[in-house]
């Protein structure tokens, strides 16, 4: 053996006695093959032909590969209503969410945190709740609020049944409501960020604009907006990937984007559909090329070395502060409180939009047989579903969620811990921790529906047959929240100093016993948010499953089941369980950790 060779052995032997080292490999094979896999097969879906499906018709062939989906979607006269219509509803979609999140967000965030405004630990506990609780619940209050019989053909809402208004059709259904709606949901994000930055901020460039007599305005626009201007582009870029994918909002509120088209194309229209979910996974690359370049970008704000301790509070006023305060408190009631209330008060409506109780204060016009009927009564409205606390299919779905959420979240947390670990150590000059850390992010940049369908694809071929399997929603809720687990435990890696390992290290302690005994113990609060951030995620997930399995499989799906049969009680009487146990599971996680997505930021 040559002296090269042997050079070339001691030197891959040192490179895997770490365990860094072997982590970062074996999790760069994982994560290529879990995202790169479905992409191909998905692809390879848009030249197929199926059987009985639009390119049989215009091939003339029961099988084999063509052009034919790729010609249809572009040129034929349904290339507007198929194509372009959804895709122009998707981009503005995504541009309002992003703006209204963004202005809602952000001015919350700057009110909290850089004025006198009072009740601040209770509104901004309750600002986050939209982003905990599932997306499409403000849809369905929405729906329950605005919608009349004469302008939306559904039963009255709220407003048409106490005040007989009924509110035009733009402001029910379509992009009015849809923007609002996800604005309002992905507003926490920005509150997130940018008031995280608002509370940590140097004041000291606003405090030398302020002594050069500088008008407050001009300080506001000049200085503050700049230094925020990374986290208000993280939200860009975090909002705009959700909202491409998001299914729920649009389905219920009528609005054709390119992810409820491809739903509504997946059986007729299948490699069409394909290449609709191919467009929607470039959004999520060009997201994530954004924010790469937006990493790099942010080198330039490093303006300031020191902080200063004298962070003066904006006087709002007497009055002022008050008045902007129970503005925030009814604001958040709306989309805080009210669904919980709204839902629970609509399983003891008799019939969906009879709120004869509300004008009578007859109790008799309300009933409890959405719960306890425990006979198959076809008479009563109930299709012969039990209720709910005797209803099979609504438990079974509830077991099923918890099983694929528990599972997820500790697979999803174990790999990612690994990652943001191996990445940790290997930041510097390494180019397979930095495409590892992107690769495990690819995934969630990528809308919902898009990495759906490309499991779907792969998993209902003839070689994997995983469709409505447990199996099938733990592989695929894994590689979307590993990110979650990932960047957290990166961001608590890096703050830890390599002595504190190395010490370890020279006292021959095993790589185990290091994790467990020294660097876990020491983050714990962050590495353990990592792994339930993917389970409160999972629990209320519906874009991403909801191809992969049938309906009545999970709680989301079995929601989808009963709004379809119009037995709405059920519905609701489901998004209110998922609600109770969303929010039981964030306030044990803060009982636990100590941990809150909003810690540090309203007090």
């Amino acid at each position: 053996m040559s002296k090269s060779t042997k050079i070339k052995i001691n030197s891959i032997k040192t490179y895997l006695s770490k365990p860094q080292n072997v982590i970062l490999i074996l999790t760069g094979i994982l994560v290529t093959f879990t995202t790169i896999a479905p992409i191909v097969a998905i692809v390879k879906d848009t030249f197929q032909i199926h059987p009985g499906t639009i390119d049989q018709y215009l091939t003339g062939k029961a099988s084999g590969y063509s052009f034919a989906n790729y010609t249809d979607l572009f040129t034929s006269r349904l290339a507007k209503t198929n194509l372009w219509t959804p895709l122009l509803n998707t981009t503005i979609l995504a541009i309002g969410a992003c703006v209204f999140a963004i202005l809602f967000g952000g001015i919350f965030a700057y009110l909290i945190t850089r004025t006198n405004l009072p009740f601040k630990k209770y509104l901004s506990s309750i600002f986050i709740f939209p982003y905990i609780m599932p997306q499409w619940t403000l849809a369905v209050v929405w729906q329950n609020l605005f919608n009349s019989n004469q302008v939306t053909g559904t039963s009255n809402g709220l407003i048409a049944t106490l005040f007989n208004i009924n509110m035009p059709a733009w402001w029910c259904i379509g992009l009015f409501p849809c923007i609002i709606v996800l604005g309002m949901h992905y507003a926490p994000f920005a509150y997130i960020l940018i008031g995280g930055i608002f509370k940590n901020m140097d004041a000291n460039l606003e405090e030398a604009a302020t002594i050069l007599d500088t008008p407050r305005w001009k300080i506001f626009t000049r200085v503050t907006i700049p230094m925020v201007k990374p986290a208000i582009l993280s939200t860009i870029l975090l909002v705009a990937g959700s909202t491409i994918g998001s299914y729920p909002v649009p389905h219920y509120l009528g609005l054709s984007t390119l992810a409820t088209k491809y739903v509504s194309m997946n059986v007729k229209y299948t490699g069409e559909a394909s290449i609709i979910a191919i467009i929607m996974m470039m959004f999520g690359v060009a997201i994530m090329y954004l924010n790469q370049r937006s990493l790099h970008s942010r080198k330039s704000y490093t303006t300031v070395t020191g902080k200063s301790g004298q962070i003066t509070k904006v006087n709002l006023g007497k009055v002022g502060r008050y008045v902007i305060a129970v503005v925030f408190v009814i604001i958040t009631f709306f989309t805080s409180i009210f669904p919980i209330l709204s839902f629970a008060f609509e399983t003891f409506l008799p019939n969906p939009g009879d709120y004869s109780f509300l004008y009578t204060g007859n109790a008799d016009n309300l009933t409890t047989k959405w719960w306890i009927t425990s006979e198959n009564i076809t008479e009563n409205g109930m299709y012969g579903q039990l209720g709910i606390l005797h209803n099979k299919t609504i438990w079974t779905a509830f077991r099923g969620t918890i099983l694929v959420s528990v599972i997820c979240c500790l697979t999803a947390g174990t790999i990612g811990t690994l990652i943001g670990y191996a990445v940790s150590k290997n930041r510097r000059h390494s180019k397979l921790a930095s495409y590892v850390n992107s690769m495990a992010f690819l995934p969630y940049l990528m809308p919902s529906v898009a990495v759906g369908a490309a499991y779907f694809i792969l998993f209902s071929s003839g070689k994997i047959n995983l469709f409505n399997t447990y199996l099938a929603l733990v592989i695929v809720g894994t590689v979307k929240y590993i990110p979650f687990a990932s960047r957290s435990s990166l961001n608590s890696m890096l703050q830890l100093s390599n002595e504190i390992e190395e010490s370890a290290i020279i006292q021959d302690v095993p790589w185990i016993k290091r994790m467990t005994r020294i660097i876990i113990p020491i983050q714990k609060s962050s590495i353990v948010s990592g792994f339930l951030l993917p389970f409160m995620t999972c629990l209320r997930e519906l874009s991403l499953f909801m191809l992969l399995c049938v309906q009545g499989f999970i709680l989301s799906t079995t929601l989808d089941y009963f709004d379809e049969m119009g037995l709405y009680a059920f519905s609701s009487g489901i998004n209110l369980i998922l609600i109770i146990t969303i929010l039981i599971s964030n306030f044990a996680v803060n009982k636990i950790t100590g941990a809150s997505l909003d810690e540090g930021i309203g007090g």
